[in-house]
């Protein structure tokens, strides 16, 4: 007997080589390219670790609209070089921003977002009375 794989949708292959494709190439090198995420299900709520570099809280926008979630940050980032008589100094600006849909609605209400070190961590409960169970047939 040979075991059987689950095929994968062709986007859902590759989507980091995707999302860094489509980013523009005149992009400043030490600007963020992307919202990095983590996932994590429990039985009542979601986990979610978004890491911002750079942004603060004031400049972070978070939507959940049911079960999708969009985050976006404007990100400002400066650098002072001094060499001798000579200063230079850099300013960039950029905008990040990134969106996934879970598996179940989220209680909007409940959602608790907490911003430290450029990391976001969210709690997302899941709606109550969201979940499966079995219909009898009559």
């Amino acid at each position: 007997m040979t075991a059987l794989t689950r095929m994968e949708r062709f986007d859902d292959l590759f989507p980091e080589l995707f999302r860094r494709m489509a980013r523009p190439f005149s992009m400043a090198p030490d600007m963020p390219g992307d919202i990095r995420i983590d996932i994590t299900e429990k039985d009542k709520e979601y986990q979610v670790r978004a890491e911002i570099p750079g942004a603060k809280k004031e400049d972070i926008r978070l939507t959940v609209d049911g079960n999708f979630v969009s985050i976006a940050a404007e990100v400002r980032r400066e650098k002072e070089e001094k060499n001798g008589r000579n200063l230079v100094r850099e300013t960039s600006f950029g905008s990040v921003s990134r969106g996934f849909a879970l598996a179940h609605e989220i209680d909007s209400q409940a959602v608790v977002a907490k911003l430290e070190d450029g990391v976001l961590n969210l709690t997302l409960p899941k709606r109550g009375g969201a979940g499966t169970r079995q219909i009898a047939i009559q």
